[in-house]
């Protein structure tokens, strides 16, 4: 007992929707983050700014200070109050006089050279220890000694600017996620909107029942129109193996029921006499019949295989003929004989290279032969040959000196069932049908004239195999 079949879980199924907004979110979502280290650094680089403006302010204030008061080897308490107090950290601070050397510090870290006096204040990094210090650097002469100079050197660490832009960026985080939220709705929204457009195209497809015509473009989207328009081919494609399978039905039918009601009447011919000549006789002609049956069977295969637009196209590789057809023309040779027909082989020195389906090609060639060996009649000559075709090519040619066809029938040979009318010959006339289909599969034509000796000539023309 065969197992219920479970259906696919509905999130193992690949979704155009998750797709989509696949697509969608996590770019918005790596924007996000990439939006809040720019913010960051935005933020930073303006509490820089605006650190280094105050650092520099006090730097110039306590400069000032110190040039109106008389430099006496020690700061003024009020400098030293300015210098040390700071709400939101400390400060550390420097302060050299180029004759009496340090005044005063609270700390020692790294400077540049004296900057030239009164110049703006030279801003730069430096080192506390394990600290990252900012440093801004003015020099003075002061009022009392113009003859010296004092520079001074104020520093603070950059812990508050960091502080200051972490605040920003936590002021900032939530709007810029609100802002982004709603992009990421009316992305929702819009992706749930724009497959609504498929389903007028989806309830039209489901509508139907065994309706196979093409889906057509009034209402289906451009982005779909690939799509659609692969379907329609695949359509017209399983249109045509139904007319094909049809046709066959109807051809075998056709071509079995001669022969089936001969065999029912062969059959109750034994049945009604059952001497032995009688039965000789009636058994002799249903193998006639069954033969007949089983080469009407197997050509309505050939042929629906050449037919099919869904059969699975064969590789075509490089073939030789010079080696393929000659050897074909050897295992046909005793039935000719068995016929008192000569079947020979012309050809030239030399591979004749087309591309193509060697069994195929095989099948084409005794397609051809067959039909000169049963119409060409006792003690006739059929020919196969070979030959290089100006400009590239080959042409495979079955010549023979039979009756041959009446000029006003030429043009048909090659249609199914199609034979030649005042011919006595028994056949299926679906052997140059085949024919025709595998010629059209590998590129080729096929020609039909009268041979010179009234017999038919049949040419195949391939083209060169670079080209196919």
């Amino acid at each position: 007992m065969a197992e219920p079949t479970v259906p696919p879980k509905r999130w193992a199924q690949p979704s155009l929707r998750r797709r989509l907004l696949a697509f969608l979110l996590i770019p918005v979502g790596l924007l996000l983050v990439l939006d809040a280290l720019l913010t960051y650094g935005v933020a930073l680089a303006y509490s820089n700014r605006v650190h280094d403006r105050d650092l520099s302010d006090d730097a110039l204030s306590l400069s000032q200070m110190l040039r109106n008061d008389p430099v006496e080897g020690r700061l003024l308490p009020q400098a030293r109050f300015l210098l040390e107090y700071d709400p939101d950290g400390p400060n550390y601070f420097s302060v050299v006089s180029r004759r009496r050397g340090l005044l005063a510090d609270n700390a020692q870290f790294r400077q540049i050279a004296a900057p030239p006096a009164d110049s703006p204040p030279a801003l730069y990094k430096s080192t506390l220890g394990s600290h990252t210090l900012r440093v801004a650097t003015v020099s003075i002469r002061p009022d009392s000694d113009p003859t010296d100079m004092l520079t001074v050197s104020v520093a603070e660490t950059l812990s508050d600017r960091h502080r200051r832009a972490r605040e920003i960026l936590l002021m900032a985080v939530p709007l810029q996620t609100l802002l982004l939220l709603g992009v990421l709705s009316l992305v929702w929204f819009g992706v749930n909107y724009g497959l609504r457009m498929l389903q007028p195209l989806t309830a039209r497809l489901a509508a139907r029942e065994q309706e196979i015509t093409p889906i057509g473009e009034a209402d289906v989207p451009q982005e779909i129109l690939p799509l659609t328009r692969t379907i329609d081919a695949l359509f017209a494609r399983l249109r045509d193996a139904l007319a094909l399978q049809e046709r066959f039905i109807a051809d075998a039918a056709h071509q079995l029921r001669t022969p089936l009601a001969g065999l029912s009447l062969h059959v109750e011919r034994a049945l009604a006499d059952d001497s032995p000549q009688n039965l000789r006789d009636a058994l002799t002609h249903m193998r006639q019949l069954t033969l007949r049956t089983a080469r009407t069977s197997a050509q309505l295969l050939a042929l629906t295989r050449a037919q099919s637009p869904l059969a699975a196209p064969a590789e075509h590789v490089p073939v030789d003929l010079a080696r393929l057809v000659p050897q074909a023309v050897s295992l046909r040779v005793p039935e000719a004989l068995a016929a008192q027909i000569d079947l020979g082989y012309q050809g030239v020195e030399g591979p004749l290279p087309v591309r193509g389906d060697a069994a195929s090609l095989q099948e084409m060639l005794d397609n051809l032969v067959d039909n000169a060996l049963r119409y060409a009649g006792r003690g006739s000559n059929v020919t196969v040959g070979l030959a290089p075709l100006p400009g590239g090519g080959v042409q495979l040619r079955v010549e023979d000196d039979g009756p041959g066809v009446p000029e006003e029938w030429l043009s048909r040979l090659g249609e199914r069932f199609f034979r030649v009318p005042g011919n006595a010959e028994t056949g299926t006339g679906l052997g140059l049908a085949i024919v025709q289909r595998i010629a059209e599969r590998h590129g080729a034509r096929v020609f039909y004239r009268r041979a010179p000796q009234h017999g038919l000539s049949v040419d195949v023309h391939f083209p060169p195999a670079a080209v196919v």
